[in-house]
Formats: structure tokens, sequence, C-alpha cells
């Protein structure tokens, strides 16, 4: 590939002013930098002074960081009062011809007592399974026993498995 005389020029002069220009941003950038000394270059007096309001900026941003971790974890904890929190399960025998405690009521809540408890039925032929709503740790619709015992498992401490009596 040939270039023409005139081409050559140009490219001569575009590369002549980016050159340039490279060597003016480098200037800039040094004088700034001569400004933001190390505090040890200074004078006594003025080295205080720097270390001060060095100190008094780092502790701005901490202060700023501090309060964005505070909000955070204030949202984080709004979010989790709706998370499942309480888990009680209620193993038993539906049937008294039917061993092995197959069916069971699990109650699974919130930090407030909301939540569903679930019951499932096992028979020989068939197997049913409920889910009922629970406010506050009540609920609207009628409860078992094993309902209820698995709603005050949940509700008093850590989550576990109980066999009902």
């Amino acid at each position: 590939m040939r270039f023409t005389d005139t081409a050559l020029s140009v490219l001569v002069l575009i590369s002549l002013g980016l050159s340039v220009l490279a060597v003016l941003l480098l200037l800039l950038r040094m004088l700034r930098d001569r400004r933001v000394r190390d505090p040890a270059d200074l004078p006594p007096g003025e080295r205080l002074e720097a270390l001060v309001t060095a100190h008094a900026r780092s502790i701005r941003r901490l202060e700023a960081a501090v309060r964005q971790l505070a909000m955070g974890e204030r949202r984080l904890g709004e979010f989790l009062e709706g998370a499942v929190q309480h888990v009680g399960v209620v193993r038993f025998d539906a049937f008294e011809d039917m061993g092995g405690r197959l069916s069971f009521s699990a109650a699974l809540l919130d930090g407030r007592g909301d939540g569903v408890v679930i019951t499932s039925i096992n028979g020989r032929q068939d197997t049913r399974c409920y889910a009922k709503r629970v406010e506050n740790g009540t609920s609207i619709h009628n409860l078992s026993d094993e309902e209820e015992q698995a709603i005050r498992e949940a509700m008093g401490g850590p989550s576990r498995i109980v066999e009902a009596s």
C-alpha cells in the first residue's frame, strides 16, 4: 500500500498533535500530584494540618459508609420479618390401622406468627393434604389437635419434629 505525500504529511501532523497533547496531559497530572504531596515532605506545621485534614476526610467517608450499612441492615430486617422463621412439624398416625406415623402437620410461620399450616393425612387407599392460613398464631379455620401443636412448636423456639401422643 502506497501513501501519497499529502496523506503522509497529514498522518505526521496528527501524530505530532497527539504527542503534544499527551505531554500536556502528563504535565497537568504532575502539577496536580505535586499539590497532593506526601505529608512527610511538608514542613512540621503544614504536616499536622495535612494529616488532620486527611483524617477528617477519612472519617466523613467512614460515617457515610456506616449510614449506608445501617440503612441496608434496617431494610434487610424489614424484609426478613416476612420470611419463614419458625417451623414446627408434628407426625402422627391418622388411622388406628396405619402405623409408621406417616401423617403430619407442618406450621411455617414468619416473625409475626403469620403463615400456613399444612397437614397431610395418609391412609391405605389415599392421601389428603390441607393448607390453612395462620395469622398471629391462630387461624379462622378449625384446627386439629396436631395442627395446633405444630403451631405451638413453631412459635415455641427452634424448629424440630415432634411425634404426637
